[in-house]
């Protein structure tokens, strides 16, 4: 089995409808985050399944969870963000080298 690269593990998470109106709400929230609680009332997901989609999102890279006292505090890593976006449009426009016949024709 390949080990997926951080850009594709990210992108991955982020292809089920749940964990990207998770990603988006958190994106709004800004660096404040939400508890869980928050979210779910946001979203209409119940907690076990909110708990399954936020920790895709963690092991991805793209939420870190902070404990305050009795609640966890989940925020966008922004960064991540940016590294993804700068990783999508890296070569943006850089034109394609020309192909074989052969190439072409597959």
């Amino acid at each position: 089995m390949t080990t997926m690269t951080t850009e594709a593990r990210a992108l991955a998470a982020l292809g089920h409808d749940a964990r990207l109106s998770i990603f988006r709400l958190l994106i709004k929230a800004g660096e404040a985050g939400l508890n869980v609680g928050q979210i779910g009332a946001h979203l209409g997901i119940a907690p076990s399944t909110l708990a399954h989609h936020l920790g895709t999102l963690v092991d991805a890279g793209l939420v870190s969870q902070e404990k305050i006292g009795r609640e966890v505090v989940n925020r966008a890593e922004f960064n991540a963000i940016r590294r993804l976006s700068s990783f999508l449009v890296a070569e943006c426009c850089a034109g394609l080298p020309a192909l074989t016949p052969e190439e072409a024709t597959v």
